[in-house]
């Protein structure tokens, strides 16, 4: 039997949690004051994910903005991060960008859009 400390991340509340698991698999999860800590942890002791935050180069903006800020639509497996960051060093979009805008489908191939999370005119 191995046990995992947590802090929740799932809602404002940060409770410490304590997951068991045997074999690989949860077998309980405690401390945790909401079902988003519950599923949380499952998660993250299981198959962690992140959502991921940058910045990407801009070009032709009208305000002199050079870079928009950005983020992953969706989590991605943790392993993934370092990949992600590496392919977004070779991306740059062109003004006018949107809040939504897809700014690159399918980072480094996870499946993963980033987009943009700013206007940026």
């Amino acid at each position: 039997m191995e046990t995992v400390q947590l802090i929740c991340i799932g809602c404002p509340m940060g409770c410490p949690m304590t997951v068991t698991l045997e074999n690989g698999v949860v077998t309980s999860v405690t401390g945790n004051t909401c079902k988003r800590g519950d599923i949380y942890a499952r998660k993250e002791v299981t198959a962690p994910t992140r959502i991921v935050t940058s910045t990407v180069r801009v070009t032709g903006s009208q305000t002199g903005a050079v870079t928009v800020p950005c983020k992953t639509k969706t989590d991605l497996p943790k392993g993934d991060i370092f990949r992600c960051m590496r392919a977004l060093t070779g991306v740059t979009a062109k003004a006018p960008v949107h809040i939504g805008d897809v700014l690159a489908a399918n980072i480094a191939g996870t499946g993963v859009d980033i987009v943009a999370t700013k206007d940026v005119l």
